[in-house]
């Protein structure tokens, strides 16, 4: 029991240093990566808040115009085609060799003129022949009358001498109307055109000579949707305009409508009456029809350039002054959905969604957005011409 009780116990040693040490560290190593985070966010937001700043402070800049309140009068607008109101291409009723020809390319002539003679050939003679013919039944039946007075011959032979008489006299004009076939004159008074033949050439019948037409008036036909129908009435005033002769317009008023709607486009042909005294219009001319419709009304308009048309709808950017938390003033545009009317020129009418005097943004639209700062600089502006003209160059 002694001896048990001498021996010495073995202790187990202290190991609390070591894991408070491990405890500190863990510490530490969870402060440090707690700091980074806390400073990676301070970081961020700091760089955030600068892009921010800077994406702000670059305003785009865009030009603007102030909606105004117009008398705007109302017009249908087509394209049409210049036509004569008389025309024809003129051209010998039978085939025969050009014997003579009577007029110069681009003349004036009055109706009745004669501008082309075919060879008559053998056409005098026959003529001739036919009308002693006709003579000589003339005078037979003349005797036979006298006789049958007499009773010397039967009423059966004066009646024969009588058709006799007939046919004689229709040879003579069946040949008059082929020797008339051979002389071409103006069914009308007109221009003509660019002659088409030379003389001793044969020509076929119906071979065309020259055209003939008369330019004063002038038609101008064109087509209006059928939708349009109850704006369009005979009398009405109508500008016509012609590529060939920029910055002029030539007025007339509306002629005649056709008596149906094309049933394939639905479309209505109307007819308009120009004068053309100075015969600058040439049949077969594009020109461009401006028809007014109704009475002038008050309109809000604005440059065509201010509308952005998409799938949704037809909207403009609205400028607002407000002002900023430092007080300075500063330019807000807003999206606004508008009502347009018809166009003229550079210039679109707005029913609805803008009033007179509103702010609005004529260049730089794809830059914006709802809410967007810009600066305005109105140094170079969209045209907003109702009645613009092509410039010479």
């Amino acid at each position: 029991m002694n001896d048990f009780a001498t021996v010495p116990r073995t202790t187990t040693p202290v190991r609390r240093p070591r894991t408070w040490l491990r405890v500190t560290l863990m510490l530490l190593a969870v402060g440090v990566v707690a700091g980074g985070l806390i400073w990676f966010q301070h970081f961020k937001s700091g760089i955030l808040s600068q892009v921010v700043a800077n994406i702000r402070s670059e305003q785009p800049t865009v030009a603007t115009a102030r909606a105004s309140m117009q008398e705007w009068q109302a017009a249908q607008t087509a394209v049409g085609t210049a036509r004569a109101s008389k025309g024809a291409d003129l051209a010998a009723e039978i085939g025969g060799v050009v014997d003579q020809i009577d007029f110069e390319s681009g003349q004036t002539v009055p109706a009745g003129t004669v501008l082309l003679r075919l060879r008559p050939d053998d056409d005098a003679a026959k003529l001739a022949q036919l009308q002693a013919s006709a003579d000589l039944a003339e005078i037979t039946l003349q005797r036979d009358q006298k006789q049958l007075a007499a009773h010397g011959v039967a009423q059966a032979t004066v009646d024969a001498d009588a058709a006799n008489v007939k046919v004689t006299n229709a040879q003579v004009a069946g040949q008059q109307a082929v020797m008339a076939e051979k002389v071409v004159r103006a069914p009308f008074a007109g221009k003509l055109g660019v002659r088409q033949v030379d003389v001793g050439q044969f020509i076929a019948a119906g071979t065309p000579i020259v055209t003939l037409q008369q330019l004063d008036p002038m038609f101008v036909d064109f087509y209006t949707p059928q939708q349009a129908m109850g704006d369009i009435a005979v009398g009405q005033t109508v500008e016509v305009t012609a590529d060939a002769w920029p910055g002029r317009t030539f007025a007339g008023r509306i002629s005649s409508l056709n008596a149906k709607v094309d049933p394939t486009s639905r479309m209505l042909q109307v007819r308009a009456s120009i004068p053309n005294t100075d015969g600058v219009l040439l049949p077969g001319m594009y020109v461009g029809i401006s028809v007014v419709t109704g009475k002038p009304q008050k309109l809000v308009t604005i440059p065509l350039a201010a509308v952005a048309f998409n799938p949704y709808g037809a909207l403009v950017y609205v400028v607002h002054d407000e002002k900023a938390a430092n007080g300075a003033e500063q330019h807000v545009v807003k999206q606004q959905f508008v009502t347009t009317g018809d166009e003229r020129g550079d210039q679109v009418s707005i029913l609805k969604g803008i009033s007179a005097n509103d702010v609005v943004v004529t260049a730089g639209q794809l830059k914006l957005h709802n809410g967007a700062l810009v600066q305005i600089d109105n140094a170079v502006q969209p045209t907003d011409n109702p009645a613009p003209r092509p410039q010479d160059h």
